[in-house]
This record gives structure tokens, sequence and C-alpha cells, in this order.
């Protein structure tokens, strides 16, 4: 009879610790949870922050003679993507691109707000070895700005370009500005060949939603203008027009 008691309190010592366990492993996981989630949220600071870099690094990319867009195909350009490689959240470290697209008013040549994309680095034909971390799309003409109402940006063989001036080829004896899309990085220039895979870029629609307090769409924001520009996106556009005028040397 004592060896029972002493085996039942045994046990019920081990049921207790376990259940101490559970619930100290249930805790930490839930304060993991909730600082993963934290580290992933994103608020409007922080999509201003991403603007504003993106301002920089393309300032950067300008500022390379062998990497810059020339000034006079910016000048004709009707709307520009501006994509960097990210790595959202600290546990989870999520491989993935985002950006944003402006479109140029027709008549007033003014930029609209800054609409929010997201990067399917799996789709990004241009993303060799995961080394790549800035990409400009110049779309050439209002049928390749359409394409930013569409769910996925479908621009296929039409986003083409050479490795520069100077190794064009027999390519570069095609006007730049006969092409509706025009990929440049900051490692090569211009790009060569079909450079987007159909699906590679899509609406950041909870972006846009945070930065701008309400739900709007790429239409929205980028052509019907129910939205201001914010002062970081203005000055992303007033950087693109600054380059614009630079003659290249």
């Amino acid at each position: 009879m004592g060896w029972t008691a002493v085996s039942g309190g045994l046990v019920a010592e081990a049921a207790d610790l376990l259940k101490d366990g559970y619930m100290k492993m249930l805790t930490i996981g839930l304060l993991v949870l909730g600082f993963a989630h934290a580290t992933m949220a994103i608020d409007k600071a922080e999509l201003d922050y991403r603007i504003r870099m993106l301002t920089v690094k393309f300032d950067a990319m300008q500022a390379k003679p062998d990497k810059a867009i020339p000034a006079e195909i910016l000048r004709q350009a009707h709307g520009i993507i501006l994509l960097d490689r990210t790595k959202a959240g600290f546990l989870f470290a999520y491989q993935g691109g985002s950006g944003v697209a402006l479109v140029k008013e027709p008549q007033a040549k003014r930029w609209s707000p800054a609409a929010f994309l997201a990067a399917n680095e799996a789709s990004l034909g241009f993303q060799i070895g995961g080394q790549q971390s800035f990409i400009v799309i110049l779309l050439m003409n209002t049928n390749a700005t359409r394409l930013l109402t569409e769910a996925n940006f479908e621009f296929g063989g039409e986003a083409r370009g050479t490795a520069g001036d100077a190794t064009a080829g027999v390519e570069g004896t095609i006007a730049k500005a006969e092409r509706p899309v025009l990929v440049y990085d900051d490692r090569k220039g211009l790009y060569g060949g079909a450079a987007i895979k159909a699906g590679a870029i899509a609406p950041d629609e909870e972006a846009n939603r945070l930065y701008y307090g309400q739900f709007v769409t790429m239409k929205d924001i980028l052509f019907d203008r129910k939205v201001e520009p914010t002062e970081a996106a203005s000055q992303l556009a007033a950087k693109v027009t600054e380059r614009a005028k630079v003659a290249q040397k």
C-alpha cells in the first residue's frame, strides 16, 4: 500500500510538471507568435520609409553612368515601377519583393500617387541567384500602363532590352521607345531578353489600404486620382522628373 501511494504521488507530480511545462511552452509560443506578428506588421510610416528607400536607390542608380536610364527615355515613359527585394519577418525570413508604381498624366505630365506592388521572386526572370536587389520597369505607352489595373501584370515577352548601349549588338538597332516595356537593373543597366514572367507582379492591396486609410484599387490610385500624393510619393515623382532632365554624359 505504501508503494502504491508513493507511485501514485509520483504520477501526480509528473502530471503537474507536464502540465506546467505545457503551459510554459504554450505561453512562450504565444509570445513568439505575437512577436512575429509585430515584426511582420506594416503601417503607414513603414510604407513611407519603403518609398523613400526606393527613391534613394533610384537616385543612386541614376548617378552611375553605366547603369543610368537615359534622360530622354525617362521623359518618354508613361509609367514607372520600382521594385526592391525585401526580407520580411524575424522568424520566417521570407524572401520576396515589393515596390511601387507611378503613372504620368498625359496632358499635365504630372505623376500619380504611389500604388504599392508585391513581387513574386520566383517569377522574376531577371533575379539571378537571388543577387538582384533593385529593378526599374518603364511603361512606354498607355496600353502598357493599363496593365497595372490587372490582377496580375502579364508583361511576358514585351519586357525587353539589351545589356546596355555599348554592348547592345543587333538588338540595339531597335529604338528603345518602340518597346512597350523596358527593364533596367542596378547591375546591368538595360536588361536583355524577356525578363518578366506572367504573374510576377501584383497589386499589394493591403499596403494600399493601410497607406491611404481606405480600400482603393490600382485604377483609383493611378488613373482616377481618388487619393492625393503623399509627401514621400511626391519626392519620388520629383526625383524621377529631375533625372529625366539630366543630360547623360
